[in-house]
């Protein structure tokens, strides 16, 4: 199991090096809020062989605006490429998973194209993590990831059980993908994330001291990797 951990800044990012995954995002801009072109490039300078994920926003239903996102995340050295689905339909997502797919991996075929749903999506009238894992595998991305869609204070285990996620889980590991799992997530849910067993956990608020509008404290990243090994 990976740790990411979500910078929003070049001077977060160097708080955020003991983690195996750096994760460029805007928290104002919304869950998987964007960043700017220049600070995934610059956060990617200071990485090195360390990959750098991005995220390109929690998207509506346009497929042309989610492949120009993708690709520009892609060129500017993003090595994990994320996009969010906050509308619902199968056939829609179809559309958007394909086109956001499809936009990387022609020219980036060794880069990784991450998919989420929310964990809330009842309260969002979004589609639901069950039926995207399908979609993801036959568009050719490589992870299926759950957040939450609003920042409200409620996590992922507010919204779904362990039971639940070890089924997504398997479920994408039974399609050949990998999962992500995020959302407000604590350092007391370390222990249901390490049985549940995820590729990845996304963190944020848990290294900001608990809040995601602070600042990332690299004590807290080391802490979190020390628990998760």
């Amino acid at each position: 199991m990976q740790l990411l951990v979500s910078p929003s800044s070049i001077e977060e990012a160097k708080s955020s090096l003991s983690a195996d995954i750096i994760d460029v995002k805007q928290p104002s801009e919304g869950s998987l809020g964007a960043n700017f072109p220049w600070v995934i490039r610059g956060i990617k300078e200071i990485a090195g062989v360390k990959p750098v994920s991005a995220a390109i926003g929690d998207n509506e239903y346009k497929p042309g605006t989610a492949a120009l996102s993708a690709y520009g995340a892609a060129h500017a050295g993003a090595d994990y490429i994320k996009v969010g689905l906050m509308f619902d339909g199968a056939e829609r997502a179809r559309d958007v998973i394909k086109a956001v797919t499809t936009a990387v991996k022609q020219e980036f075929p060794e880069k990784y194209v991450v998919i989420a749903a929310y964990a809330d999506f009842e309260r969002l009238n979004t589609i639901s993590p069950f039926d995207i894992s399908q979609l993801v595998a036959d568009a050719g991305a490589d992870v299926a990831m759950i957040d939450t869609g609003i920042k409200d204070g409620k996590g992922l285990f507010d919204f779904m059980n362990e039971e639940a996620l070890v089924r997504f889980t398997e479920q994408n590991r039974d399609l050949g993908l990998q999962t992500a799992l995020a959302g407000s997530l604590k350092f007391e849910d370390l222990d249901a994330l390490k049985r549940i067993n995820p590729e990845i956990i996304g963190v944020r608020g848990m290294v900001c001291g608990g809040d995601r509008s602070d600042s990332i404290r690299a004590e807290l990243v080391e802490k979190a990797m020390m628990m998760i090994r």
